[in-house]
C-alpha cells in the first residue's frame, strides 16, 4: 500500500500537513492511536492497521467460503449435464453447430462419432435434478445445490484454463478467488491464516501454487498449504533448544528491525507481509496442531467424510479440515482434487467410464469405493446440521467440461477431448437459492443452448454471495485499477435467493 493510498483511506490530503495542522488535529489522534492499541486485536488477520478492518459492500449469510476445484476438467455430461439425445445419436457425427471455434470447431470438422454416457441419471428432490448415478449422495443434496451450465473458459487447455477459472487470468501473476476474497473481507480469525489450501494428498495441480497465489495483491493475501502429514504448516515447529518465551524476544527483535528497515521503503508489500507473517506463525504454532487434529471428531463423523475407506480417505480428509477452518474462521478454504495431468485427474482422454467411477463412486460394487461423492455429500450434510451451511458459501468448480462426441473412432473404451464452452459449476449455502439453474447447454451438451455464461459472471456471482462487489473491489496495479472479473461481471441473480 502507498503512501497516496494510506492517505486517502485516512481521509487525509495528500500535501504535508503545517504544524499548527498537526496539533489541531493531534488532540483527537493522540486518542485515535490509544483507540487503536486497544482495538488492535479485533482487527482482522493479515489486514494493514491503517486500513482498518475490510467490511462487504453488501449484507451476504456468507462469511466463509469452501471453494471444491475438480482438477482436469470433469466431464458434465456424465455428471450433472443430462443430455438423453446423445443416446439416440450413439456411434454417429453430430449435426452442423454453430457458434464454434477454435479446437472444438476443428473437433468436429474431422470424423467424429458421439459417445453417450455410460451412467444413469436420476432425479432427484423437490427440483428435480438430473444427476448421474457416480453421484447418489450428492443428488440427495439436490435441493440445496444451484447449477450454472454452459460457462464458457477463455483457453481450450489445461493450464490456461486453471489459471482462468483460480484467479479470473489464463495467465500466470493474477491474484486467485481465494487472496481477493481476503483482500477484500480480511479474517476474523486472528490465529490462523485467512485464506488455506488443502490439495490433494496425492500431489499438486498444473500450475502448483499459482492457482493460489496473491498476484500483483499483497503477498499477505496468498493462500497456504495444509500438508497430509507431518507438521500442518511447513517450518511451523517450535526449533529445538528455544521455548516460547525466547522465542518471543527474538520475534519483538526481529520486528522492531523489520519494521525500521520498513519505514525506508514505503509499499513493499512483501516485507509487510513477512513481518505480519512472523507474528501469525508465533500465533499458529499453538493453534495450527490442534486444527488439523482429527483424532477428537467422533467415529460417526469420520465415517460420514469416508475416513473409514482408504479410497475416500483423503477427500474426504480435505473436506472434514474444511469444516474446521470455517468453525475457526479461516475465510476462504481451497480444496483440490486431483493431481497434474495423469491418472489422478479428471482428464479423461481414454475409458471415461473407467476412469469416472474411480473420481466419484464405484457404482457396480458392494463396497463403496467413491473418492469424492461422499466425502463432498458429507461436508454438505455436516456443514447443515450444524448450522454453517448459511454462513458458508460451497463451491463446485472445475477448468472446463468434456467433448459428447471421440474423433477416434476406434477405441474399445473410448474418453473425451477438452470442451471450452460446457463448463457446470454448482453452489450451496448462504444466499444460494437451493434447486436454481443459471444457463442451459444445447441438447448435446456442446456450448450454450444460448449465449454463453463468461467465467467473470460466475466470479461476480461468488464476490456478491460473499457481499463484496465486484467493480468495487479494485487494486491499483500497474497503471490501472485490477479486478478479479478484470471488466466486470453479471450477477447471476437466477441462483441467489
Amino acid at each position: 500500500m502507498n503512501e497516496e493510498h494510506r492517505n486517502r483511506i485516512a481521509g487525509l490530503p495528500l500535501q504535508a500537513l503545517s504544524r499548527r495542522d498537526f496539533l489541531c488535529r493531534s488532540c483527537n489522534g493522540i486518542g485515535a492511536l490509544a483507540l487503536a492499541g486497544m482495538l488492535a486485536d479485533e482487527l482482522p488477520a493479515g489486514t494493514p492497521a491503517a486500513a482498518g478492518p475490510p467490511l462487504p459492500h453488501s449484507g451476504r449469510k456468507a462469511k466463509h467460503c469452501i471453494f471444491m476445484f475438480m482438477a482436469g476438467g470433469v466431464s458434465h455430461v456424465d455428471s450433472f449435464d443430462y443430455k438423453p439425445a446423445l443416446q439416440k445419436l450413439a456411434g454417429q457425427k453430430l449435426p452442423p453447430l454453430s457458434g464454434l471455434s477454435g479446437e472444438i470447431q476443428g473437433y468436429l470438422n474431422k470424423p467424429h462419432r458421439v459417445i453417450p454416457s455410460a451412467f444413469e441419471f436420476k432425479r432427484y428432490g423437490q427440483s428435480g435434478r438430473a444427476i448421474s448415478s457416480l453421484f447418489p449422495r450428492i443428488g440427495q443434496c439436490a435441493d440445496d445445490l444451484a447449477f450454472v451450465y454452459g460457462i464458457e473458459v477463455e483457453n481450450n487447455n489445461h493450464g490456461p484454463a486453471t489459471m482462468h477459472v483460480t484467479t479470473g487470468s489464463q495467465f500466470q501473476g493474477s491474484a486467485s478467488v481465494g487472496s481477493w476474497v481476503t483482500y477484500g473481507l480480511g479474517s476474523p480469525n486472528r490465529n490462523l491464516p485467512g485464506y488455506m489450501v488443502i490439495q490433494d494428498p496425492r500431489g499438486a495441480p498444473v500450475n502448483g501454487a499459482a492457482v493460489w497465489g496473491s498476484g500483483y495483491l499483497p503477498a499477505a493475501y496468498q493462500g497456504t498449504v495444509l500438508r497430509s502429514s507431518g507438521t500442518p504448516i511447513l517450518h511451523l515447529d517450535l526449533p529445538g533448544g528455544v521455548d516460547r518465551s525466547q522465542q518471543r524476544r527474538e520475534f519483538d527483535l526481529l520486528h522492531f528491525l523489520n519494521s525500521r528497515h520498513l519505514d525506508q521503503r514505503p509499499g513493499a508489500s512483501e516485507l509487510e507481509a513477512r513481518i505480519s507473517a512472523y507474528e501469525l506463525a508465533y500465533r499458529m504454532q499453538a493453534s495450527a496442531p490442534e486444527a488439523v487434529d482429527l483424532s477428537e471428531e467422533p467415529a460417526h463423523t469420520r465415517r460420514l467424510y469416508g475416513l473409514d475407506n482408504p479410497v475416500t480417505e483423503g477427500f474426504g480428509r480435505q473436506c472434514l479440515l474444511a469444516r474446521r477452518m470455517v468453525e475457526r474462521g479461516v475465510r476462504y478454504t481451497l480444496l483440490v482434487h486431483g493431481v497434474e495431468i495423469n491418472k489422478h485427474s479428471w482428464d479423461d482422454h481414454t475409458n471415461v467410464e473407467g476412469r469416472m467411477r474411480n473420481h466419484a463412486a464405484e457404482v457396480d460394487l458392494p463396497v463403496d469405493a467413491a473418492e469424492v461423492d461422499l466425502p463432498v455429500a458429507g461436508l454438505l450434510q455436516d456443514l447443515k446440521q450444524r448450522g454453517l451451511l448459511e454462513e458458508t458459501l460451497v463451491v463446485w468448480a472445475s477448468e472446463m467440461g468434456r467433448t459428447p462426441f471421440l474423433n477416434d473412432l476406434e477405441s474399445k473404451t473410448p474418453g473425451r477431448d477438452h470442451n471450452q464452452f460446457a463448463l457446470v459449476m454448482w453452489m450451496a449455502g448462504g444466499d444460494v437459492k437451493g434447486g436454481a439453474t443459471a444457463g442451459a447447454t444445447d441438447e448435446f451438451g456442446v456450448k450454450a443452448l444460448e449465449e454463453q455464461i463468461p467465467l467473470r459472471d460466475v466470479h461476480a456471482t461468488i464476490l456478491n454471495l460473499l457481499g463484496l462487489d465486484d467493480m468495487r473491489l479494485t487494486y491499483l496495479h500497474g497503471g490501472r485499477f485490477r479486478r478479479l472479473t478484470d471488466i466486470g461481471g453479471r450477477v447471476l441473480h437466477e441462483i441467489i435467493a
